[in-house]
């Protein structure tokens, strides 16, 4: 195990500017400046290093090799790559996109050839969109897409639909041809309804006899 000043892609040839630079971009997309390499020092044989995901959620499996060789994503969905993954940034030219896709201007960019391993909350959705096929997501939703994808905004309309519909003013759009990953419970989403349930007191739920009922339930606190 190394701890090392860069995300591994040339770490022989890169200079002390590079490094500097490359942990900068890294940690406008929510990464740490340093990371961790894992090498096999064996002299035959593989070893396994195993890796978690940082809360309730998916593990998405990326051969890069596969898949155009860069991956587009939002920000902390990186979870573990092989050395040599690039990890950086990626700027939302459209103005519109940048400001209410729910992504915000910087989004995470994998570059490389072996593999890489996203994380996501909720249940995670995989689709392989055509050329010219378009699909409309609920904002914040987006995982990950393939370069080839457009990414851009489209307003929801009407005066019903944006005071009562639920969805916000704007939807996601995504253009294909290319892969994309949806995710049904962003982690914003998630902490938010964590906090309301922490902060408002709860009916005592399958239970008819109330504190007493919880102290069966191995629950001492009222």
């Amino acid at each position: 195990m190394q701890t090392i000043f860069s995300d591994g892609s040339n770490q022989n040839g890169s200079s002390i500017l590079d490094k500097l630079f490359s942990a900068g971009k890294r940690l406008l997309v929510g990464e740490n400046l340093f990371m961790t390499a894992y090498t096999n020092v064996a002299s035959q044989g593989k070893r396994h290093v195993s890796f978690a995901a940082p809360y309730p959620g998916k593990i998405i499996p990326l051969d890069l090799n596969t898949l155009g060789n860069k991956i587009i994503c939002q920000k902390d969905a990186f979870l573990c790559a092989a050395k040599g993954v690039s990890i950086s940034i990626e700027f939302q030219k459209r103005l519109g996109t940048g400001l209410f896709g729910g992504e915000g201007f910087i989004m995470e960019k994998l570059e490389g050839d072996g593999m890489a391993f996203m994380h996501a909350g909720g249940h995670i959705t995989e689709r392989e969109l055509q050329p010219g096929e378009i699909l409309k997501v609920d904002t914040g939703c987006i995982v990950g897409f393939t370069d080839n994808v457009s990414y851009d905004i489209e307003f929801i309309g009407g005066i019903k639909n944006t005071l009562f519909g639920g969805e916000g003013v704007f939807f996601a759009l995504l253009q294909g041809p290319g892969k994309v990953w949806i995710q049904t419970l962003p982690i914003s989403r998630l902490a938010r309804r964590v906090l309301a349930y922490a902060t408002v007191k709860q009916k005592d739920e399958g239970s008819i006899l109330g504190p007493l009922g919880r102290i069966f339930d191995g629950d001492n606190s009222f």
